[in-house]
């Protein structure tokens, strides 16, 4: 009986048609170069990976182009994802009706290929990424104009052909948000360990992260968005994959400001309002459970260490048993409590 049910499974596994459905949601056209200044889009760093509300799923060029030349005369919107933070954002970008152009240079791309950075960790002294001026924790190594590096092990391996030559490395710094072209001559006789001289980290907890001038994530808010943003795993962003009410991307120029708060320069975490006063003198509801909202005062720790500190003031301040003794009961007169020492009774007053 088990092997009848066995052909059967395996004729109707034959029966059905293979999936040979290609994704192509991580590719997008990575920004070579950008010759029109007035375009916020970045070579190297930004991809185009939707256009007009849509996913881009082609890595045909002409499809592109075409959509771009329909919209000669008025605008097109951009869908843009950039390898700074993993974000995306959307640019309405003006076409010319006579030229019809961009003046983009764009090469269909995975998107993981931002996944091959070096994040600079430690640089001792007198080594050759400190004669070259590597900062750590805020420089992050990009590529090569040798060659395309392929994995984690690729800059060694091209770190090991060039000892005892100099090496061009493209170094990009996330404080200054600039990419420079660095120098660094990588040797084993510099007095410390690696031929750069530095110590490097590589992986997902190493990516460029957003530059520091951009708003920083709102109280609430998800740092890290896997169905909108990332790369790999689900992490890739989406164009009109589920029914929206509004736009995927929210462009900059139209995204309204938050409302500016009423103190000073301070942020209230959740825009927390105090209840309005009751009126009448009526006292609130009894027998409900009393509301936890986000702590605003001090931190629970500091109180915690406060209270501490002060019980162990108190304690160091008390009086020790051992170097001052009770005092002793006074010499003259009855004890306290104590019957008369004569052993007359007094009489009892009137009235008890």
């Amino acid at each position: 009986m088990f092997n009848a049910l066995n052909r059967f499974i395996a004729r109707l596994d034959g029966d059905a048609p293979p999936q040979t459905r290609e994704t192509h949601s991580g590719f997008g056209f990575q920004v070579l170069r950008n010759t029109n200044l007035e375009l916020a889009i970045e070579p190297w760093f930004d991809y185009v990976v939707g256009i007009n509300g849509r996913m881009i799923e082609s890595s045909d060029p002409n499809l592109f182009a075409q959509e771009v030349r329909n919209c000669a005369g008025s605008s097109v919107m951009l869908g843009l994802w950039s390898a700074k933070g993993q974000r995306t954002r959307a640019l309405h970008v003006p076409v010319p009706a006579d030229t019809a152009s961009l003046g983009l240079t764009l090469q269909w791309t995975p998107l993981s290929i931002v996944s091959n950075i070096w994040h600079v960790l430690d640089v001792p002294a007198n080594s050759p990424a400190d004669a070259a001026g590597l900062l750590p924790f805020s420089d992050y190594i990009l590529g090569t104009p040798e060659g395309v590096l392929h994995g984690e092990s690729g800059l060694s391996e091209l770190v090991e052909d060039h000892i005892g030559r100099p090496l061009r490395l493209y170094v990009y710094n996330n404080e200054y948000n600039v990419t420079r072209e660095v120098t660094i001559q990588p040797s084993r006789d510099w007095g410390g360990e690696g031929a750069l001289g530095c110590v490097l980290g590589y992986g997902a907890l190493h990516r460029i992260p957003a530059p520091l001038d951009e708003p920083v994530h709102a109280p609430g808010e998800t740092l890290f968005d896997g169905s909108e943003s990332g790369v790999g795993g689900g992490g890739i962003p989406q164009f009109g994959a589920t029914p929206r009410t509004s736009s995927p991307f929210v462009p900059a120029s139209t995204a309204t400001p938050p409302p500016p708060s009423s103190s000073a320069d301070f942020l209230v975490p959740a825009q927390l309002v105090s209840p309005p006063p009751t009126t009448g003198g009526s006292a609130p509801p009894r027998g409900k459970k009393k509301e936890r909202g986000h702590h605003t005062g001090p931190n629970l720790m500091d109180d915690y260490f406060q209270e501490q500190e002060k019980k162990s003031r108190e304690l160091d301040n008390a009086p020790s048993r051992g170097a001052s003794p009770l005092p002793p009961p006074p010499k003259g007169g009855p004890p306290m409590g104590g019957p008369p020492r004569d052993g007359s009774v007094p009489s009892p007053k009137e009235g008890e």
